[in-house]
C-alpha cells in the first residue's frame, strides 16, 4: 500500500468514529508510528513515495482514536507555544486559547520592564502557563500549584523534560501540591508577587461536554467550575489572586465564554482597579485582566 492508501484506509475508520478531522488524525499518528515528522508524511505524500513504520502500532493507535481517546494522549505528548509537554490519563490538555493567555501575561511584563518577575501558576496541571513562563522570561521566579497528586506527576516529569532543554530553570520553578484557593497555600509570597497566570476549572455545571475526548478522558477536577455557572472556582481564584499580588501587580485568568462581565465585577468588588475582558485568537471572551 501506498502512505496515501495507508492514510484513507485509516482516516475513514476514524470518520466513521465521528472524528472531525480523520485525515490529519491518520497523518499524525502515521507519523508517531514511523519515528518521524508531520512534514515527512507530507513529503511522502506529494512525492508518492513509501514510508516505513509499524503498523501494529499504527493500528492500535487508530484504534484508540476511534474510541475518541485524545489525540495527545495516544501520542503523549502536546505541544504549547515553545514547548513539547507529556500528557495522558489524569491531566488537562493544554489548548491553543491558553496560550493567549499567557501572550497577555508575558506582553504586560514586557511593558511594565519587569526584569526579575515573580509569577505565580494556580491550578497548574501539566504546567504550560508556569513552565512557558519560566522558559520565556529569563530571570523570572515561578511558583505553581496543583491539588491533585496524580496530576502534578505531570507537572513534575514536564518540569524535568523543560529543564533538560534549559537546565537554567530548574532553580526558578518551584511546584507546590495544594488548594490553590486556599489562604495558607504560597502565604509566605502574599503582597510580593507581580503576576498570577491561571486557567481554573470554570465550565458551568449545566453546560457538560459533548466532545467525548473532553467529557469522557479531561479530568473532571480540571474541567467543571463548582457552581451552575461556573464562576465559583474562578472567584475564589480571584480573591487568592489579590492577596498574593504586589499592588500594581496585575493578574491574568482564563474563563468560559459567558463569564466575562460577572468576572469582571467580582474583581472590581474584591479589590482589584482595574478590571477587563480579553479576547482568543477566535474573537470570543476568554480571559479576565485586573491589575491591582
Amino acid at each position: 500500500m501506498t502512505t496515501s492508501d495507508v492514510i484513507q484506509e485509516a482516516a475513514a475508520r476514524l470518520r466513521d468514529a465521528g472524528i472531525e478531522t480523520p485525515e490529519h488524525d491518520a497523518k499524525l499518528l502515521l507519523a508517531e508510528a514511523a519515528g518521524v515528522e508531520l512534514r515527512d508524511i507530507d513529503k511522502s505524500l506529494l512525492m508518492g513515495e513509501p514510508v516505513d513504520f509499524d503498523d501494529a502500532r499504527f493500528q492500535a493507535m487508530i484504534e484508540r482514536r476511534a474510541k475518541r481517546e485524545p489525540l495527545q494522549y495516544i501520542v503523549g505528548h502536546a505541544p504549547f507555544r515553545y514547548l513539547d509537554l507529556e500528557v495522558g490519563p489524569g491531566v488537562f490538555i493544554p489548548r491553543p486559547e491558553t496560550e493567549t493567555v499567557v501572550q497577555a501575561g508575558l506582553d504586560w511584563m514586557t511593558q511594565h520592564g519587569l526584569m526579575h518577575p515573580r509569577v505565580v501558576d494556580l491550578c497548574a496541571g501539566s504546567g504550560a502557563i508556569g513552565l512557558a513562563v519560566v522558559t520565556e522570561v529569563p530571570g523570572s521566579q515561578v511558583w505553581a500549584v496543583e491539588l491533585s497528586p496524580r496530576t502534578a506527576e505531570w507537572t513534575q516529569k514536564n518540569l524535568v523534560r523543560t529543564a533538560k532543554l534549559c537546565p537554567s530553570i530548574a532553580s526558578n520553578y518551584q511546584l507546590e501540591i495544594g488548594d490553590a484557593t486556599s489562604l495558607t497555600t504560597l502565604a509566605q509570597l502574599d503582597g510580593m508577587v507581580d503576576m498570577v497566570i491561571t486557567n481554573p476549572p470554570y465550565i458551568p455545571e449545566t453546560d457538560i461536554p459533548e466532545q467525548p475526548e473532553v467529557r469522557d478522558w479531561d479530568p473532571e477536577l480540571a474541567l467543571y467550575g463548582g457552581s451552575a455557572d461556573g464562576t465559583l472556582i474562578p472567584e475564589r481564584i480571584i480573591e487568592r489572586a489579590f492577596r498574593l499580588l504586589k499592588p500594581g501587580g496585575a493578574l491574568v485568568m482564563e474563563h468560559d465564554i459567558s463569564q466575562g462581565d460577572r468576572l469582571v465585577a467580582y474583581a472590581r468588588a474584591t479589590g482589584f482597579v482595574n478590571a477587563s475582558t480579553g479576547k482568543d485568537w477566535t474573537g470570543r471572551d476568554r480571559y479576565l485582566f485586573a491589575q491591582r
